[in-house]
């Protein structure tokens, strides 16, 4: 029998529904309606600071007809005060990495313009100066995605016109876009160098003052792990304490996507794409799901439920006749 639920069974990014996404499709939706959740979380946050965000219409990345061609961001944060923007910049100093360990920069690109910076105008449309720019990405901009190069592009643009830098990493099937990380792989192609590779990520790229002189600040993190809560580097000093977590489990409740495309009597599709650390993660989610289905625990109530202690000899622990996701 099927199992679902509203709520979200696990602590962070579900993996049953992103394993459905990347094998079956379905993305360009999720990703839409998170937008939508996540602008309206940093409103919250941002308007008291004197900043605020907006989300842009197109769901991918823009296709650039020409080299000096202005990109769009998924979010853009917004300083209302364009004396702020010249004051001194302090540093967060926590975790901080140069950008040169994370990420290569190809010298060849750096002659491309920069994105334009526009002075905050009162009663008019234009919302004034960029501070930062906030990336959900897609299976099509990461390596091996047909729109890769193009967002590598937009990117070093960004940085190069001293604007911060955060991406959402959900997809675990594709590589990172931070080539000098290492790389998660599934538990087939396993080695012991990738071992301590994550599947999702969220970078805070700061440029300034310099991109020579830039940092990253990543959040690693792994199934049923909560999605961080990251500090974001705005005008003068401000830092913008931002918990993802929230907007992420809003979007998935609100939207029924457990009802729709999750089942925990069954196991994520290609399953053998996740490290073995994350197998046993899910695993052992699933097992306490079953478990507490059968002894009549009101999953919505509940969720997401305290991990159960695994036994092997235990009946909810098989499907089929067989150990739990017998391969």
């Amino acid at each position: 029998m099927a199992i679902r639920t509203v709520a979200n069974q696990y602590v962070g990014i579900n993996a049953h529904l992103h394993s459905y996404f990347q094998s079956q499709g379905g993305w360009d939706s999720f990703h839409a309606n998170h937008l939508t959740y996540l602008t309206a979380a940093l409103k919250t946050k941002l308007l008291p600071m004197g900043y605020t965000a907006e989300v842009q219409q197109s769901l991918q990345i823009r296709r650039f007809s020409e080299p000096a061609g202005k990109p769009e961001s998924d979010i853009t944060i917004y300083d209302a005060d364009p004396v702020r923007s010249r004051q001194q910049m302090k540093r967060i100093r926590t975790r901080e990495l140069p950008i040169s360990e994370v990420m290569s920069i190809d010298p060849e690109l750096s002659q491309y313009g920069a994105v334009a910076i526009y002075e905050f105008a009162p009663g008019q449309s234009d919302r004034g100066e960029p501070v930062a720019w906030i990336e959900l990405l897609s299976p099509s901009n990461k390596p091996g995605g047909q729109d890769s190069p193009y967002y590598q592009d937009k990117r070093l643009k960004l940085l190069q016109s001293g604007i911060v830098f955060v991406e959402l990493n959900y997809l675990h099937h594709s590589p990172t876009t931070f080539d000098r990380l290492a790389r998660y792989v599934g538990a087939a192609k396993e080695r012991a160098s990738e071992t301590s590779a994550h599947p999702y990520l969220i970078a805070v790229v700061d440029p300034r003052p310099t991109l020579a002189e830039g940092t990253v600040v990543p959040y690693p993190f792994d199934v049923d792990d909560p999605i961080p809560t990251v500090d974001i580097p705005l005008n003068a000093g401000d830092v913008l304490t931002f918990d993802f977590e929230a907007p992420y489990q809003k979007t998935y409740t609100e939207m029924l996507y457990g009802l729709e495309f999750v089942d925990y009597s069954q196991q994520p599709l290609n399953f053998d794409l996740y490290s073995r650390a994350d197998q046993v993660r899910i695993i052992h989610r699933v097992y306490t799901v079953l478990k507490a289905a059968s002894e009549g625990v009101d999953l919505e109530a509940n969720a997401p439920l305290p991990l159960a202690n695994m036994r092997p000899d235990d009946p909810v622990g098989r499907i089929g006749g067989r150990g739990l996701f017998h391969r």
